[in-house]
């Protein structure tokens, strides 16, 4: 197998892009990561993205965003599993690489989620749900997420208040970040003044509804010779990803992201390494209850025990389990079928040296993207070279 490096990278502001459509805030991101890495043409394009036939009544995003960048007639498609769509693309995109089958390969995640009515979007996003035994009683994500955050609170004895530390060290890294939707950082008050959206679920316990595009240029260690210096490399050193059940009420354990764990073991095999060898996490935080539960499932902390890094500040930049280095999906923003891409591009950020918020002498990263509840996770990690 080919040893494949990431070459590229770009990405646009997360936020409300009134002025662009879906097409352009790919394309910009496409186009900044190929300079990044000094190509100027791709042997093929995956896209991630969740629901752009819902939300702007567009499908066969391959071959729009191809044509639109003027690629040419190089094979494209979307890769869809859910809110994991970008994570998923990127391992599409390097497997396609290792394989030898293509020698410089594009990835994009896109997501334009602002033009929808909230209600809409709300219900857009619940189709990554069981359609036919959650969606139809009126489920919503926040819904099913404020269940587990009950449970949890419950179960292992936390509060909110214990839960809001992991968006206000959210918004404390994304606050460095130029890209994120969020720049101020917020206090456990702020948390817990905002309203409830799904009680014990408050505003700022949720990830925001946002547009967004990034994107990276993946190639093998030999060919990128040809275009960048070894210090703008970083390998895909591990990837694993797994699936659990989608319908809630069939999962055998409730608060255990099985999924995650089972991606993990796989990601980490590959890359020969153990989940202590690993610098920075950037996690799955849609909601906070999910960070506690991603680190857990992931084995950086003991069942019940995610929680408790948060409230000993061992998340923190400077902590020994730093995760959400520029402010993850709570404070970046989560335009979800871009979301793990963005990831990505911002774990390159961190190995290259170059993050607004750097992790001191980072050498590897993980980046943990879910779709649904928990039912479809993608975890990367990469390695600088």
């Amino acid at each position: 197998m080919r040893k494949p490096v990431i070459i590229g990278v770009g990405l646009t502001p997360v936020g409300e892009h009134w002025r662009l459509a879906l097409r352009d805030l790919a394309v910009e991101a496409l186009l900044n990561a190929m300079e990044d890495a000094g190509v100027d043409k791709v042997d093929s394009l995956y896209v991630g993205n969740m629901a752009s036939g819902s939300f702007v009544e567009q499908e066969n995003l391959g071959a729009l965003i191809a044509d639109w960048a003027g690629l040419g007639n190089i094979p494209a498609v979307k890769v869809e599993a859910a809110c994991a769509s970008g994570g998923a693309a990127v391992q599409e995109g390097v497997k396609a690489v290792m394989s030898g089958l293509e020698d410089v390969v594009a990835v994009v995640g896109v997501e334009k989620m602002t033009d929808a009515w909230p209600s809409d979007a709300t219900r857009y996003l619940a189709y990554a749900a069981d359609a036919e035994w959650e969606l139809f009683h009126g489920v919503s994500f926040v819904a099913l997420n404020a269940l587990a955050m009950r449970l949890y609170m419950k179960e292992y004895g936390y509060t909110e208040e214990d839960l809001a530390l992991f968006a206000v060290n959210a918004h404390t890294n994304g606050a460095k970040n130029p890209y994120a939707m969020f720049k101020k950082p917020i206090t456990v008050e702020t948390v817990m003044k905002s309203p409830y959206v799904a009680d014990p679920l408050k505003l700022f316990d949720a990830s925001p509804i946002a547009d967004g595009a990034a994107a990276v240029i993946i190639t093998t260690e030999e060919k990128a010779k040809e275009f960048v210096d070894k210090a703008k490399m970083v390998e895909v050193a591990g990837m694993g990803r797994a699936i659990d059940t989608i319908n809630l009420a069939n999962r055998k354990e409730f608060l255990f992201l099985r999924a995650a764990k089972v991606a993990a073991e796989r990601a980490y095999k590959m890359a020969g390494i153990e989940v202590k060898d690993i610098d920075f996490f950037e996690v799955h935080d849609a909601f906070t209850v999910m960070a506690a539960l991603s680190l857990e499932s992931i084995g950086a902390a003991e069942r019940g025990k995610g929680a408790m890094l948060a409230k000993e500040g061992q998340i923190a930049i400077d902590g020994d389990y730093p995760i959400q280095t520029l402010g993850g999906l709570k404070a970046r923003g989560h335009p979800v079928g871009a979301t793990g891409v963005y990831q990505t591009v911002e774990a390159v950020w961190q190995l290259r040296g170059e993050a607004p918020n750097q992790v001191p002498d980072a050498e590897i990263g993980l980046t943990q993207n879910i779709g649904g509840t928990g039912s479809n996770i993608t975890v990367t990690i990469l390695r600088r070279v």
